[in-house]
């Protein structure tokens, strides 16, 4: 029997929230990092984008066309949905509306398979339940975190569109776009919490479930083409009403303010979270609802060392982030070709594909900022992928295997060969699939294909460097190994809102990737590449000689 079958809290309703309290305090104490830094950057996102297009499109005529352009394109509708009104905030939330709704996304489900699953996994949830811990209170602190970090978002996005000079009712209904497709991810990350017992899988069916909301939202969007006179800003694809993150933009902030349309996510969310409890009232502490396999009486081949286990334990993942990148570079190939149109004689935006992309040719600053964005999501894989050591580390699951003949060097290399290679896969693939679609647009295969293939694998010494850094900070200060984190959000940031904000070039600096070439159409020099090599090989050595000789947790 379970500590929590021994010791449960008194019966009745009421009690089965006891030590609620209690969990929400240990919830937010452990997140007091890395929840203020996401809401920060989201934010700051909003708030920079807005000033950014407020200087770019700064009459009306301009903002019309944008518009027009946008929502005549039927790539770029995938990318970034329709635009429903062209006023400044229309066009803010267009921008980054429904990158913003799907962050608050994946940042909601993340914590509530923290604080749930993972809990139970490791098995700190059971020594909390030896005490008086009613059975509903882990899974409500959860819950109660991820939307206490919403309402922040709710209140934040619409005071800073407000003070921008937004209405306020689109700016209030923005936020609560937001707020609310957090909260829809949070109940499928409750749900799936209690599915499986195993931390990863539940992340992964979460995370599918967003994967699969935006494929949808894409597709949906991408096929509203103009019919009867309408624009696909005047109509909604079916796919669209399928989706969360195809209800956030039918709402339509700054537009029509569809109030209605909030009712599906406030339904959809309250649906997940019944269900949720209701099957957390059923299993057992540690338990799940998908049995866990058993497994073949012997293990392959494959899996006669580390490296095949560390493939074993991190192919799932690393596919997936193959295809997501193929899937992005197609889209990305199709529209590069559009940008000199779209652009047209606006000098602003012209100014900024040239400060992201470095060049004077608009199409391959284009395609270089494109590129630059692959690079920087790139990390977020090696980053996990690297990240994956702490986990065995403190899953006790790295302690059997070292207590044989496997080294710790050896052990550590597994991974590391996962995230290193799999870099090259995940640009290449990315490469490929932009080379191609781009190719094809311009009728040029065989010379675009090669030309854009290398310039996304030219990102990977960047790549490697954020990898090895997050080794450095695994080995040598374990306990703060979710800073990494913050380092990379960091990049990512510098990355894609620095040029937008003129932030000096000794700031960008700071970044590896902005000493890279701008490729396609830069001149290639050997030295930025040589010095970022030479770091992306200290760094780990550092961090593997540190992870050697220090104790495991």
């Amino acid at each position: 029997m379970t500590a929590a079958t021994l010791t449960t809290a008194p019966t009745g309703s009421a009690h089965h929230l006891t030590g609620t309290r209690m969990l929400i305090r240990l919830a937010l104490r452990r997140d007091r990092v890395l929840l203020p830094v996401w809401i920060l950057v989201l934010v700051t996102t909003i708030s920079s984008t807005e000033r950014s297009l407020e200087n770019l499109y700064d009459t009306a005529a301009k903002r019309a066309k944008i518009a027009d352009d946008m929502n005549a394109n039927g790539s770029f509708r995938a990318l970034y949905g329709a635009v429903h009104a062209d006023s400044f905030g229309g066009l803010t939330v267009w921008r980054v509306g429904g990158t913003i709704a799907l962050l608050a996304g994946l940042m909601s489900l993340l914590v509530v398979i923290r604080h749930t699953r993972e809990e139970e996994e490791t098995g700190r949830q059971e020594a909390l339940s030896a005490g008086m811990l009613g059975r509903r209170a882990p899974l409500t602190a959860a819950l109660t975190t991820a939307a206490a970090a919403n309402v922040l978002f709710l209140v934040l996005l619409t005071a800073i569109l407000r003070g921008a000079g937004q209405s306020a009712a689109g700016s209030l209904a923005f936020g609560a776009v937001v707020a609310l497709t957090g909260m829809v991810f949070a109940g499928i990350a409750a749900v799936a919490a209690q599915l499986t017992e195993n931390t990863r899988l539940a992340r992964g069916i979460a995370a599918a479930a967003l994967g699969i909301a935006f494929v949808l939202r894409a597709s949906g969007d991408a096929a509203n083409s103009s019919t009867a006179g309408n624009s696909p800003a005047d109509t909604s694809h079916p796919l669209l009403w399928v989706t969360p993150l195809g209800w956030a933009e039918n709402v339509r902030p700054f537009a029509d303010n569809r109030w209605w349309v909030l009712l599906l996510p406030v339904a959809f969310a309250a649906g997940c979270i019944a269900l949720a409890y209701a099957l957390a009232d059923r299993r057992d502490l540690g338990a799940g609802f998908i049995p866990a396999r058993p497994g073949p009486a012997s293990a392959p081949a494959s899996l006669a060392g580390v490296y095949g286990l560390a493939w074993r334990l991190q192919r799932g993942s690393l596919l997936a982030w193959v295809v997501g990148f193929a899937f992005g570079g197609a889209v990305f190939g199709g529209i590069a070709d559009g940008a000199k149109d779209i652009v047209g004689d606006n000098t602003g935006t012209r100014d900024l594909f040239r400060r992201m992309g470095g060049h004077t040719d608009l199409t391959d600053a284009f395609l270089s900022t494109l590129l630059g964005i692959l690079g920087l999501i790139c990390v977020l894989f090696t980053a996990a992928a690297v990240l994956r050591l702490r986990d065995e580390e403190t899953g006790n699951r790295a302690e059997p295997l070292l207590a044989g003949a496997v080294g710790r060097l050896r052990w550590a290399g597994g991974h590391l060969v996962i995230a290193y290679a799999g870099a090259l896969a995940i640009l290449a693939g990315g490469g490929l699939a932009m080379g191609l679609s781009y190719g094809i647009t311009v009728g040029d295969v065989s010379g675009q294909l090669p030309r854009i293939l290398l310039a996304a694998l030219a990102q990977a010494p960047a790549v490697w460097v954020m990898t090895g850094l997050a080794v450095l900070i695994v080995g040598t200060l374990p306990r703060l190994s979710t800073a990494v984190w913050g380092l990379v959000g960091l990049v990512i940031a510098l990355g894609w809102l620095g040029p937008a904000l003129k932030l000096p070039q000794a700031v960008l600096d700071v970044s590896p990737f902005g000493h890279l070439p701008k490729l396609p159409g830069a001149d290639v020099t050997a030295t930025p590449y040589a010095w970022l090599l030479a770091l992306a090989l200290l760094l780990p050595a550092a961090g593997l000689t540190a992870l050697r000789r220090r104790d495991l947790d």
